[in-house]
């Protein structure tokens, strides 16, 4: 468990603080993260690497000479925002282009895609890496389908060190993939990690008994297998990667590996040489040399009690760049060469951009009234839930659905009223609160839930109330946007399965009575239907896809908390508050 915290909520934000503190050699914090404290020499690439908190070194302590030029940090488990990601990347770049890289979970892949839209759309060139190390997350043929675990050290090390040696960003992008179709991983667990503030880890292992095949926002294994000695455990994790190992050919891979042995949190660095040393013994028996081994701790999972074995298939190009030196606050070797490197002297600010409330009329104003009354119902309801909607996604996920939701409703709330207060109609006051959910919830739900919002903002206009009819377009606008951007479909279990039968029963039902509450409460009890009913589903996309049919019998988090937060909409709606002038 974490016992030194103040605010659990502040617990990620409190932590990079101190960071940034510690290292000013090294880092600047800007909004979302953090930037090299050194410039970024004009022309060179910059390589943003992020991810949520609870990793470290990953993703922050790897920021400086040799390896990232800025990292977005998420809350813990959760993808940076999108507006994170672009306001690092925005302080990072200096007009040779980003590589944006992070490991391929849902959350990241939609956050740091939608600010790579932005800075597309601004004139800078973006590339995108999803490392895809995890051998027990998808089949080998699907090697880029995978999610990223400790694979991201070596990685974002390959390519930090190709443009620090003069790689541009075609160059660069090409190293970056080759590096990750070269890495394997796997790990193992023998207890879950504890989030700050929370009493009990997110999921257990029973004893004598260790979980293969975990994820490093706290997912559970996909299987369970007797705990055995550490050369057992090393026996396994050697097994399973090499099992995935090239053809040896001159010119290119002849046995010469990258080794990474990465304590995951509380299995500490006696335990982890005990491992290593059966490791090195079938390295050698497998004709294979190490090239620098790495044992210690490089991407954690708080405090959970486990490890995990990467094997980088090097070549002349990636071992090269792989013993390269680099000077990160938390991953250092060799000596740098002596260049300049002048001190930063901007950072993108979020208040730079223009925050001007488009002006609105009366009965715009008097209906965005209400929409914050209803925003804050659903903050509410989140937080009424958080503990129930964190322990259905400790089942399959990492756990921190509950607190994603209460972030988000927070921040959409506090936008909104902001925006209410300066003046804004109900269109900008949904859109300002759709931004802010996205940004203070990260990751996947984040995503969607701010997209839904601002969706439904975009049926509304700051010059006109709205009927029952607009109501109900902008809720259907919000699903629509939910499915687009997810890309899920009915029967992946997801938060589709809810949303889907939600727009239908809605739409159904206000087509036949007119009546706007009622057509919502009849949507809102088709969605709990929904939501229960996806525990007989076998999850094919999002968090749960790895887990297969462990996924059986328990309902989909994100499915759940629609079914509540409509819920309590349909509730606000048929008994509407009185709302003062």
């Amino acid at each position: 468990m974490t016992y030194l915290l103040n605010n659990p909520d502040e617990f990620a934000a409190d932590a990079l603080r101190g960071f940034a503190a510690a290292h000013p050699q090294y880092v600047t914090r800007v909004p979302g993260g953090v930037v090299r404290s050194t410039a970024t020499p004009k022309g060179q690439p910059a390589l943003v690497i992020g991810g949520g908190s609870g990793h470290y070194p990953a993703f922050a302590g790897w920021v400086g000479p040799g390896m990232g030029h800025g990292a977005p940090c998420g809350n813990i488990f959760a993808s940076p925002s999108a507006s994170q990601v672009y306001s690092v990347a925005r302080s990072a770049e200096n007009g040779g282009g980003v590589i944006l890289g992070f490991g391929n979970y849902a959350g990241d892949v939609l956050h740091f895609g939608a600010a790579a839209e932005k800075l597309r759309a601004e004139g800078i060139d973006v590339r995108i890496v999803r490392v895809s190390d995890d051998i027990a997350s998808n089949q080998p043929d699907r090697h880029r389908d995978r999610r990223g675990i400790a694979g991201d050290l070596p990685v974002f090390k390959i390519v930090g060190a190709a443009i620090e040696a003069g790689a541009d960003l075609d160059e660069a992008e090409r190293i970056a993939w080759k590096a990750n179709d070269a890495t394997r991983s796997l790990g193992v667990a023998f207890d879950g990690c504890t989030i700050p503030g929370a009493n009990e880890p997110l999921f257990h292992v029973e004893n004598e008994v260790m979980a293969v095949g975990l994820g490093i926002h706290g997912e559970p294994g996909v299987k369970e297998v007797p705990l055995g000695t550490a050369a057992e455990v090393a026996d396994l994790l050697f097994d399973g990667v090499i099992a995935e190992e090239p053809e040896r050919k001159a010119g290119g891979y002849s046995g010469r590996v990258a080794v990474i042995l990465n304590g995951l949190g509380t299995v500490k660095y006696e335990e982890l040489f005990v491992v290593y040393s059966r490791i090195a013994e079938r390295l050698e028996a497998h004709g294979l040399t190490p090239v620098q081994p790495e044992v210690g701790e490089f991407v954690t999972s708080l405090d959970m009690a486990g490890l995990s074995l990467t094997l980088v298939f090097l070549d002349e190009e990636l071992e090269r760049f792989w013993v390269a030196p680099v000077d990160t606050p938390a991953y250092r070797r060799g000596a740098m060469p002596a260049v300049d490197r002048p001190a930063r002297t901007w950072i993108y600010r979020a208040e730079d951009e223009d925050q001007e409330v488009p002006a609105a009329s009366q009965e715009s104003q008097e209906l965005a009234t209400r929409i914050v009354a209803a925003l804050e119902t659903l903050r509410e309801t989140a937080e009424a839930n958080e503990e129930n909607f964190g322990k259905l996604d400790a089942v399959a996920g990492d756990g921190d659905h509950g607190q994603g939701m209460v972030y988000g409703t927070r921040g959409a709330v506090e936008a909104a009223r902001a925006a209410l207060d300066r003046g804004a109609g109900a269109r900008t006051v949904l859109v300002r609160a759709g931004s802010a959910w996205s940004e203070a919830a990260g990751g996947t739900s984040g995503a969607l839930w701010g997209a839904a919002l601002t969706a439904a903002g975009g049926v509304f206009d700051d010059q006109e109330t709205a009927d029952g009819a607009r109501v109900v377009a902008a809720l259907e606008a919000a699903v629509d946007a939910v499915q687009r951007l997810g890309g899920a479909k009915v029967g992946d279990k997801t938060m589709i399965d809810a949303a889907v039968p939600y727009r239908a029963a809605l739409r159904e039902a206000f087509a036949g009575n007119g009546d706007v509450a009622a057509a919502a409460r009849a949507a809102a009890d088709a969605a709990a239907t929904a939501a229960q009913q996806t525990a007989d589903i076998t999850a094919r996309l999002g968090r749960s896809r790895v887990l297969g049919a462990k996924s059986l019998g328990t309902p989909d988090p994100g499915a759940v908390s629609f079914s509540v937060l409509v819920d309590a909409l349909a509730t606000f709606l048929e008994n509407p508050p009185q709302i003062e002038a």
